[in-house]
């Protein structure tokens, strides 16, 4: 039974096929789930509370195993020609395109994400397919003259080899598209290391690329509660030459740490603490809009999420005012609710951690707009929250939000403001609305993305 069947079970909550759901996953090697003794962790249903599936937790030595097998998988695949490999992503396109309702309701159930929010997330998911497999073709090279004319210099680029993939628990399906694809095109065999919160994503979609061609060992899957210790233990396989990572700048650091003692090719995509600047001279409708999609796309669970609102002085109280009516509209839904806005936070303990910083917050004089409080009854949610007046040190800390909180503040000139942003460590992207101070903005915030 695979990831997608199992899961089509639970979707019809069917009391005796649940039963099922005790029966363990495990991780995705050589083409077919593992079959090696291990303890095992439990996948729980953000909205419910419930668990639904067990899965079991590799230990350093599967991983491994996982590594090696990638290792032997690589000698087929770097040697298809582009066409091959594109051939094989594009298939994986398609396939993700006739299951993008079942791919949807199994981020649903381990992620909690709405299910307009998932649809979404799988579409744009496989578009890294579809793009990576028009790129497989171009292989890039170069040739030219040596400076004294005696000799012709040609580069020609190879794939690195085994790369190592560790995805975050918030976007399950885009973020190992989005580093796997690539690795593919380029020839490149792969090992993922999904989030412990939502393996059963990555799991599908391994799969997919086996049904799509993909040869035994070229995708693999482990699955673990023991991150720190299975990574580690990859890591230092001869195999392994490329470490991509989105997650936070804590663990980023710790893994760059240990990438260097063998000087491992890395890839981080690390914390981010985008602002939103609202301008004096803003389209007020179009900014709070904006700032909206900014502010709750995947329920603020985004390293790219709107993270504190900067509003000018005079915009200030219309703007407030506007975005709270706004804001208090959206629907919050659990599980399969079509019409919800936003989903359950996907952990728990990240409900708590958002909570209690509002408490801080509000300890050193920021007011509660609307929300902000916990809700009663069973699952991960937390209503669309609005605060104002948060101290200064507040304002500007690098910590993310990440949840359906807004904090919104003034401020009084734009230069001023982006200084005080640019002494940030984090600057993965930037939201900005005006007309006369944008290309000031633009030119001087240091973010990787504006919009």
């Amino acid at each position: 039974m695979s990831v997608l069947d199992i899961h089509s079970h639970r979707v019809r909550r069917d009391a005796t096929v649940a039963a099922t759901f005790r029966n363990k996953l495990s991780s995705y090697i050589g083409g077919e789930f593992s079959q090696a003794p291990s303890t095992s962790f439990s996948i729980v249903d953000p909205a419910t509370g419930e668990v639904f599936v067990d899965v079991d937790s590799a230990d350093e030595e599967l991983a491994v195993e996982a590594v090696r097998c990638a290792e032997d998988a690589g000698s087929v695949w770097r040697r298809r020609s582009p066409r091959e490999r594109s051939d094989v992503l594009n298939r994986a396109f398609e396939i993700m395109k006739e299951r993008r309702t079942e791919l949807a309701d199994l981020i649903t159930a381990e992620n909690g994400k709405c299910t307009a929010e998932a649809l979404r997330e799988v579409d744009y998911a496989g578009e890294y397919f579809r793009w990576y497999a028009e790129e497989a073709v171009r292989f890039p090279s170069s040739s030219s003259i040596s400076p004294n004319g005696d000799a012709e210099m040609v580069v020609h680029y190879q794939p690195v080899g085994v790369s190592l993939l560790i995805t975050p628990w918030n976007v399950p399906a885009a973020m190992v598209t989005r580093k796997l694809a690539p690795a593919l095109a380029a020839g490149c065999t792969v090992v993922i290391k999904p989030a412990a919160q939502t393996p059963l994503t990555a799991l599908a979609i391994a799969e997919i690329l086996g049904e799509a061609g993909a040869p035994r060992g070229t995708v693999n899957v482990v699955v673990t509660a023991k991150s720190s210790l299975v990574v580690r233990a990859m890591m230092t396989e001869r195999a392994v030459r490329k470490i991509s990572f989105t997650g936070s700048t804590q663990v980023g650091r710790t893994l760059l740490s240990q990438a260097s003692s063998r000087v491992l090719r890395s890839s981080m995509e690390l914390g981010g603490n985008a602002p939103v600047i609202v301008l004096d001279d803003a389209d007020l409708t179009s900014a709070i809009e904006g700032t909206l999609i900014a502010k709750m796309r995947n329920g603020g669970m985004s390293c790219v999420a709107a993270n504190r609102i900067f509003v000018a002085r005079k915009r200030y109280q219309e703007f407030v005012e506007t975005f709270v009516t706004r804001i208090s509209v959206l629907k919050q839904g659990g599980g399969f609710d079509s019409h919800s806005d936003f989903g359950p936070l996907t952990d728990g303990r990240e409900r708590d951690r958002i909570h209690g910083e509002i408490y801080n917050w509000v300890s050193r004089g920021a007011e509660v707009q609307s929300g902000g409080y916990l809700p009663e009854g069973i699952g991960n949610f937390y209503p669309a929250t609005t605060v104002t007046g948060l101290s200064e040190e507040d304002q500007f800390s690098d910590d993310e939000i990440f949840g359906p909180v807004a904090a919104i503040s003034s401020f009084d000139d734009s230069h001023d403001l982006v200084e005080r942003l640019n002494q940030s460590e984090s600057g993965l992207a930037g939201y900005v609305f005006g007309e006369q101070d944008v290309s000031f903005v633009a030119d001087n915030l240091q973010v990787g993305m504006l919009v």
